[in-house]
């Protein structure tokens, strides 16, 4: 087949989830992964003949909703390759803000926590762009903890991954510098108004909780903070926009003297910092 049609198959196959652009987008990206090119090269080679030989089986699982990410097994981030199951969250450009936001006021030789790691993304990521940093990641899924640890080793990073509940008292790993998480946060009633691609593949542990207790993670963290945090420490969070005000407040009332409430690139509410 002519690649160029093989994109035009991809594309109408998801443009019903997706869209126009979002589908175009990730008919490019599945080729470029399959015939090895960067997606500039693909431009030049749009008239060649390629053979690729799951193709059929990739249309449909991409048809199915199943995220692109899962069908190629990998996912990019801050300039890095993560693999990526089902097991685990897609990272995505949010979260990127959050790591390079942390990064721009990070010390050198830093102690960093990451609560709820999933694939590793943001501890990795940290340990890689922080000199001499000493990163400390968490995750209760054994299945996400085997995923971040590949991760680190394809990856050349040093991280410490720990199996612990993001609910307990995580006190006995020692003081910190930066603790950082992205929770989940979404409360259940909103997955009436999710995408196909989300609800039905990404793993819910890690992205919904009760419609009456939304803010029981970032509770939990805020107050392990408290006994971890070092003099001067920070804590940062990606958040539900819809939330941020309502956050803020709860670490002012934990005893945080600044809260500040960060827009991402798309101008939503969806990071905040917190220092003791």
């Amino acid at each position: 087949m002519i690649i160029r049609h093989i994109i035009r198959s991809i594309r109408e196959a998801v443009e019903p989830l997706y869209g126009p652009y979002e589908a175009e987008s990730i008919a490019r990206m599945v080729v470029s992964e399959k015939q090895q090119y960067n997606l500039s090269q693909l431009v030049v080679h749009y008239d060649d003949e390629c053979e690729i030989a799951d193709i059929e089986t990739i249309i449909e699982e991409l048809r199915s909703g199943r995220p692109v990410q899962y069908v190629l097994g990998k996912a990019e981030f801050c300039d890095m390759e993560f693999s990526v199951t089902e097991g685990v969250l897609i990272p995505r450009p949010e979260t990127e803000e959050l790591v390079y936001r942390i990064v721009a006021m990070a010390k050198r030789g830093a102690r960093i926590l990451d609560i709820g790691t999933g694939s590793g993304a943001i501890a990795i990521s940290l340990a890689r762009l922080i000199a001499e940093s000493e990163v400390v990641a968490v995750d209760i899924s054994p299945e996400a903890l085997a995923i971040a640890r590949g991760n680190a080793e394809q990856l050349g990073a040093k991280v410490t991954f720990v199996k612990a509940d993001a609910l307990a008292d995580l006190s006995h790993l020692g003081e910190f510098d930066i603790i950082v998480s992205n929770p989940p946060y979404i409360p259940q009633s909103d997955i009436v108004d999710m995408r196909k691609n989300v609800v039905d593949f990404e793993p819910h542990l890690a992205l919904f909780v009760p419609d009456d207790d939304p803010l029981r993670f970032y509770r939990a963290t805020a107050i392990n903070g408290a006994r971890m945090l070092r003099e001067g420490g920070s804590i940062w969070f990606e958040i539900y926009e819809k939330l941020g005000e309502e956050l803020c407040s709860m670490m002012a009332e934990l005893g945080y003297a600044h809260n500040e409430l960060i827009e991402d690139a798309n101008l939503k509410p969806r990071m905040i910092w917190s220092r003791r």
